[in-house]
């Protein structure tokens, strides 16, 4: 068996958590080893005491699946567990120890199965990828960290890669006070954080990855994911994360329109821009939802089949997509893999602020709504200023051209 050792700021924050705050949060930059520390935390209080029960929640269940139910938690068990038979239960997703204890996996974006589990009572909530997470979510869940257990002190964990200032988790684990109505906490000593960077996990980083990867960013990625630092918003910029904040919702009410916004990237290297992919939709009251992010940096034939998927999974009415870079690229396409899909090319013919200003102002006028948290398009939102920025905003671009289609007139038919 290979030799094993915990880095530094892990064992920092083994000691935070062992203190005697009952909710603490693990913030940084990206690969620094957080989730890693936090699953040995939940494993050794698994075992600690047999019958405890214990879930890892995140925002969407195929992430908490997939990024703990099939990758660090199995390593987990694997570098500092070897002698613990445990098994997981795929039909369930939980994983079940010689104890009796369970770690069960929750996604809040499916209802059903998340009613589910939060029928339960929990000794450990461990909040991963808490960013992506409405405080109003988090709040209700925390209802349920209720399961006693002599021996054991229920506690929360938390971690992400911190977005900007305004974002509960600033204000909750730093400022120390309530991100409803900041006011100050009862008990500020129930809540401890750590800022744990990818330099702290440089021996379990591939070479180059701080200094190619991660020091190329744009100046505010940059700061969340190689430095870990919360960000102030843009002198300047068009969005406001209290107005964000404001109009968020959890759940849209019918919806009469939706569609899907594309900015396309013609390549997929690591210098390449993202393909910004927003869906949006129209709700029975004339508001505009904010639905879905799913921008990345792929292929055109890997963010196509994306595209086409998403189109399925929310029965979007169309696609809209800027054709200035791709030419008919986006819509062959999308012919090939949708050939019913409907689709409406735009031209980039103004100047980004010229566009992006008029839907600003409909989140100004309280007209459009996030449903859930989508940190990364929020953090180029609150980031971009016109007068400063200097990086293409591919998932505004996408929004942009997604609200402003739900924004024009609908035709009305009169029969004579």
């Amino acid at each position: 068996m290979s030799f094993f050792e915990y880095t530094a700021a892990q064992k920092a924050a083994f000691s935070l958590i062992s203190g005697p705050a009952k909710k603490i949060m693990l913030f940084g930059g990206s690969r620094s080893g957080k989730t890693f520390a936090l699953c040995c935390a939940l494993a050794v209080r698994a075992l600690k005491v047999p019958g405890g029960r214990h879930v890892v929640i995140r925002r969407h269940f195929n992430g908490v699946k997939t990024a703990i139910g099939m990758d660090t938690f199995p390593k987990v068990m694997k570098l500092r567990f070897p002698e613990v038979k445990y098994v997981y239960n795929k039909t369930e997703n939980f994983f079940s120890f010689p104890n009796g204890s369970e770690i069960w996996l929750a996604g809040l974006d499916d209802a059903q199965r998340a009613d589910k589990i939060l029928g339960k009572e929990f000794a450990t909530i461990y909040f991963n990828e808490c960013s992506e997470l409405d405080y109003g979510a988090v709040t209700t869940a925390l209802t349920r960290l209720a399961q006693n257990l002599p021996g054991l002190v229920n506690k929360a964990f938390f971690d992400c890669n911190p977005p900007g200032k305004n974002h509960w988790t600033y204000r909750l684990f730093v400022e120390k006070c309530d991100p409803s109505d900041k006011s100050v906490l009862a008990s500020p000593g129930d809540y401890a954080a750590l800022r744990i960077n990818p330099a702290d996990n440089v021996q379990n980083l591939p070479p180059g990855y701080i200094e190619n990867t991660l020091a190329g960013l744009p100046a505010r990625q940059r700061a969340r994911f190689l430095e870990g630092r919360f960000t102030d918003e843009a002198s300047g910029a068009l969005w406001k994360q209290s107005v964000l904040d404001e109009y968020r919702v959890v759940n849209p009410p019918e919806l009469e329109r939706i569609v899907i916004g594309v900015d396309p990237a013609v390549s997929s290297s690591e210098e390449s821009d993202l393909t910004g992919i927003i869906a949006a939709g129209r709700g029975v009251d004339g508001r505009i939802y904010i639905l879905a992010d799913r921008s990345c940096r792929a292929s055109p034939l890997v963010w196509a089949k994306r595209v086409v998927q998403l189109a399925e999974e929310l029965q979007a009415d169309k696609v809209v997509g800027e054709v200035n870079n791709g030419g008919d690229l986006i819509e062959s396409l999308l012919n090939e893999f949708a050939p019913d899909l409907s689709f409406r090319a735009v031209r980039a013919t103004r100047g980004k602020f010229v566009r992006a200003e008029p839907v600003a102002a409909l989140y100004e006028k309280g007209k459009v709504s996030h449903v859930g948290v989508f940190s990364d398009l929020e953090d180029e939102l609150t980031g971009y200023a016109p007068l400063t920025s200097r990086k293409s905003p591919d998932r505004m671009d996408a929004l942009v051209w997604a609200v402003t289609e739900l924004s024009r007139p609908v035709p009305v038919f009169v029969t004579v």
